[in-house]
């Protein structure tokens, strides 16, 4: 009796590439840039995700729905890796990720700013201002003011537009 072949990897990512954020179901696992690396060893699919942060809540949701996803296409044996290092960074998002952010009403983080822990270290010191300008995701008008630090997740803070007048997450760097 043959085997059947195994899913390329790219058909794997592919499929990954449906599965939503538990959190913000608008951008999938891949736009996140969590999914780290699928690989096959031997019969056995093995996915390394690394969480937002090593606290995340939906880490258990989403190992949970990535099992899901490949076992409804066949995948008998998985092995889900969690990798922390490096850690995860908002720089990882991809600009489909982003721009489908945006479109959903909450602001992306701005490009590159994770990757400078000066500018991140003096964002997480201000209480309510920075140097940043943060883009309100629904008029595009830079008028913006932080209501808090805190918004509807952990990964998010709340402001609002002074010129629409409405509120909004900005999804702060990492």
């Amino acid at each position: 009796m043959t085997q059947a072949p195994h899913p390329e990897v790219s058909e794997v990512w592919h499929w990954l590439s449906q599965v939503p954020d538990p959190e913000i179901p608008v951008i999938s696992l891949t736009d996140l840039g969590i999914i780290r690396d699928v690989a096959w060893e031997a019969d056995v699919l093995v996915v390394t995700v690394t969480p937002t942060y090593s606290g995340c809540p939906a880490t258990s949701i989403i190992n949970l729905d990535i099992g899901t996803a490949l076992r409804a296409r066949g995948i008998e044996k998985l092995r889900l890796e969690r990798r922390l290092s490096p850690p995860w960074t908002t720089d990882w998002l991809t600009e489909e990720g982003r721009e489908k952010l945006r479109q959903y009403g909450i602001a992306p983080p701005i490009d590159g700013t994770a990757a400078d822990g000066r500018l991140v270290g003096r964002i997480s010191r201000l209480a309510g201002t920075s140097n940043l300008v943060i883009a309100c995701p629904r008029c595009g008008s830079a008028q913006t003011e932080k209501i808090s630090q805190f918004g509807s997740t952990p990964c998010k803070a709340s402001y609002r537009c002074t010129d629409c007048l409405e509120p909004f997450d900005y999804f702060k760097c990492i």
